[in-house]
């Protein structure tokens, strides 16, 4: 019998951000036409009709924190890179459909060919840990390092979970994508070709790997801050420093404290923790396990049955992961709600208002890259791609 325990509500983390705009912080939430109400309840019916309408000319994408209510009509689920080369591989789409954020709908044009479309059901649907690398800081970081006569001696490194106009400034450097499965690997390629990296733009996730899988000190790291003076750092501590990592973070993951994993230790005998990359240092060494999406859901799927799991990722995923496993006790790591607001953005309404667009002939909220900065964001993919 399944073991779940909806975690408490906050005020913040339940808001299920849709209508209306902030015209100084998003990008733009206005539906062309009429948008439907989230009560309407053919919503499902529309959505399914609109989906046998365009057939084969359409493809759907789930990203894994997707909502359930969108996740029914995904042609495929996985996380942002998976998606963006199934993606790719149908080249017979016409129409990419992305349930997931900007940056991962901006990688699908990147794979996809010229004559695919691809389609963001609302262009809201941001990443924060995306947005706080921003090219003209970032270029501003480069330069930093230039006069401290370090940038030839330095390999930028961009998490996927990145714009494309970061993977564009790091393929024009030479540099590398990576995921969060790969994030070792890239690492190990980037430091075999210069003798610093910086990394972008998870703080995190650049920390666990270098200490944890590469066997670097605390020490060895860094924290570039883009918004003080030189960065914050000294030209001695960028000299001394292996990892310069941008200071950028997951709102999701960061929530999780090693408070929580105490609290669920003491409140669930013989628990395994695991939990995402993504989280902090002081989380991630009071695991048991530590891994990507991909790798939280396959070893849920290999655990005994019995066996008792307080997981440390998106609630969407962990609620999924709890109904898919009824005979195993799966519990949520943190005692309040923590969806990525960004991406419950994508709900019901906006996915039948985007297919029936287009049913009609219209193609909205279309995702383009400039073929310029396309073009050295795929040398950095391709370099990820031809890792060893």
């Amino acid at each position: 019998m399944t073991s779940w325990a909806e975690p408490s509500p906050t005020a913040t983390a339940l808001l299920l951000l849709g209508r209306g705009a902030d015209a100084g912080s998003e990008r733009g939430v206005d539906c062309p036409g009429e948008l439907p109400a989230p009560s309407d309840p053919d919503l499902v019916a529309r959505a399914t009709r609109a989906k046998a309408a365009l057939g084969d000319r359409l493809f759907v994408l789930g990203h894994h924190y997707q909502r359930d209510e969108v996740i029914q009509f995904a042609d495929v689920t996985g996380d942002s890179f998976k998606l963006a080369r199934e993606a790719a591989a149908r080249p017979q789409a016409e129409f990419i459909v992305f349930c997931g954020v900007h940056f991962m709908a901006e990688s699908a044009d990147i794979l996809t060919g010229d004559a695919q479309q691809v389609v963001l059901p609302d262009l809201a649907a941001g990443c924060s840990m995306a947005d706080m690398a921003v090219l003209a800081q970032v270029e501003a970081a480069w330069d930093r390092l230039a006069s401290a006569g370090l940038a030839d001696r330095t390999v930028p490194v961009t998490y996927m979970n990145s714009s494309a106009d970061i993977k564009g400034f790091v393929g024009r450097r030479g540099g590398v994508v990576c995921t969060s499965s790969n994030a070792r690997r890239a690492l190990e390629w980037a430091l075999g070709k210069g003798e610093k990296v910086l990394f972008l733009p998870d703080q995190h996730l650049g920390r666990n790997t270098a200490v944890l899988e590469l066997g670097m000190s605390l020490s060895d790291c860094v924290l570039y801050d883009p918004h003080k003076r030189d960065g914050g750092l000294t030209d001695e501590q960028l000299r001394d420093a292996t990892m310069i990592l941008w200071r950028g973070h997951c709102s999701v993951h960061g929530r999780f404290t090693l408070d929580c994993v105490t609290e669920i230790r003491n409140r669930i005998p013989d628990v395994n923790v695991l939990v995402h990359p993504e989280c902090r240092h002081e989380v991630v060494t009071a695991a048991d396990l530590v891994g990507s999406t991909e790798f939280i859901i396959r070893t849920l799927d290999a655990a005994p049955a019995g066996s008792k799991w307080a997981i440390g990722t998106e609630l969407n995923l962990v609620r999924r992961l709890a109904d898919a496993h009824p005979d195993k006790q799966v519990s949520f790591l943190d005692r309040t709600v923590c969806y990525c607001s960004t991406m419950n953005r994508i709900d019901l309404p906006h996915l039948v208002w985007s297919l029936e667009e287009l049913v009609a002939g219209r193609v909205p909220n279309r995702i383009t890259v400039d073929p310029v900065t396309a073009h050295f964001a795929r040398v950095a993919l391709d370099q990820m791609l031809a890792l060893p």
